[in-house]
């Protein structure tokens, strides 16, 4: 009875089902993993805690996005094969328990076992919830897959919006002495975030084989870089478009998560303010995470994928190379406008990927193909959080003033996604020998 309410045929919609019902169960599951992004308020109380240097507990954050990608990349298929109520569950327990074990990691100060409980279990909770709703809705809105993925993935860069405040929030109200609260306030977010994760597997559904909105006609617009064939995922990995739309993300990823990492602190070393200025400098980049990943992957239903890209790395970069002038003339407002429109474009590189991938390979196995293009994610998690905290604490160490420490860093960031610019300029349309057979 258990199995048969997991398996992917139960989860499949009755006729009449309504399709905006699943963004929110989607929505439900994204906000809660996304809590990764609010990681940074954790720093410096878990190093003090633990009496570690604060790159040391970043390793948490950076192993958690590096198996984001693995697990997606290893469980893709399966996901595809037992259904978004499945795997939103197994979501849940190892997201949920990888909280768990950092509250014990915290109270025995074991800095391997906050690493192994956020990073790995908690990582493979990330990438498990992180595809399912994404290849769900990618299916329920063919006729809007940047809208569809971009309404999923939304939430997830809207984790920081709530976890950021809720942590420390809750750190203030279990602090006590030399106690900075951070075990109670693991276990508590796991409380509150295993609701909603199991709220959105109870709610979600996918659509029938042969369901099609009212009144929808597959339509390439006389596009050749949208197919209406499908491309298996074993084929799809081995195509050049596969790597280069790898590529594509993988340097959009490392250009902006080190920054989202070290966003409080950031902001904090270079304008002198206080703890409670950078929690909401952080805050406000989770606002333009999340609204950006709906916002151009919505915009990229009528330019296209390509184009929209190319506006991500060609404004990213001129907005990298200006933060460094924004700290030499403490203009506050022009760093924080820049830094938030360059995190609405990483927003929206995530949320346009999945769409870029359907019109690349079809919708066929779209969720696994998404799963092995997100180890892009992975490595990203190792080049941008290393090239900010590595860079940053060498040239402190040199005696760089703490203020001027990231501008070098914001210049390779140009580098970084001129790399991207050129891998997507290279995208072509898949050669039809590559498609699957009916």
């Amino acid at each position: 009875m258990h199995r048969s309410f997991l398996s992917r045929e139960r989860t499949v919609a009755p006729p009449g089902f309504p399709r905006w019902l699943v963004p929110p169960a989607a929505i439900a599951v994204h906000m809660c993993i996304g809590q990764v992004y609010g990681f940074s308020v954790f720093n410096k109380p878990l190093a003090a805690e633990l009496a570690v240097p604060i790159s040391n507990v970043q390793w948490a954050y950076q192993i958690a996005l590096m198996m984001l990608g693995i697990s997606a990349a290893v469980f893709g298929k399966w996901v595809e094969r037992s259904g978004p109520r499945k795997t939103m569950l197994a979501s849940c327990l190892c997201f949920c328990g990888g909280l768990l074990i950092s509250a014990l990691a915290v109270k025995i100060k074991s800095i391997p076992l906050l690493l192994f409980g956020y990073g790995f279990v908690g990582g493979i909770g990330l990438g498990l919830g992180y595809i399912s709703p994404v290849s769900t809705l990618v299916k329920w809105f063919p006729d809007r897959p940047g809208m569809a993925t971009g309404m999923a993935i939304m939430g997830f860069g809207g984790g920081a919006l709530i976890g950021s405040p809720l942590g420390q929030e809750l750190m203030k109200r279990f602090a006590s002495g030399a106690d900075t609260g951070a075990m109670m306030t693991f276990v508590t977010m796991a409380g509150l975030y295993s609701l909603s994760m199991i709220f959105g597997a109870l709610l979600v559904r996918v659509p029938a084989e042969d369901w099609k909105p009212d009144g929808y006609v597959p339509s390439t617009r006389n596009n050749a870089m949208i197919t209406t064939a499908n491309v298996a995922v074993d084929t799809a990995w081995k195509t050049p478009q596969f790597w280069l739309l790898w590529t594509v993300l993988c340097m959009n990823v490392s250009a902006g998560i080190g920054v989202l990492g070290r966003a409080a602190d950031m902001c904090q070393d270079m304008f002198s303010v206080d703890a409670a200025i950078g929690a909401g400098f952080a805050g406000l980049l989770s606002i333009f995470n999340m609204g950006g990943r709906f916002l151009w992957s919505s915009v990229s239903d009528f330019t296209g994928r390509r184009q929209v890209y190319c506006l991500y790395f060609i404004l990213g970069a001129l907005l990298y190379a200006l933060l460094p002038w924004t700290q030499h003339s403490q203009s506050k407002i022009i760093f924080v406008i820049a830094a938030a429109l360059i995190i609405s474009m990483y927003g929206g590189g995530f949320a346009t990927i999945p769409a870029y991938l359907k019109d690349m390979f079809g919708t066929y196995q779209v969720g696994a193909i998404h799963g092995r293009l997100i180890t892009a994610w992975s490595v990203a998690a190792v080049i941008g959080p290393s090239l900010i905290n590595g860079l940053y604490d060498r040239r402190v160490a040199a005696g760089v003033p703490k203020a001027e420490a990231y501008n070098g860093t914001f210049y390779i960031m140009v580098g970084v996604l001129m790399i991207g610019l050129i891998a997507n300029l290279l995208v072509r349309p898949v050669d039809p020998k590559h498609h699957r057979r009916s």
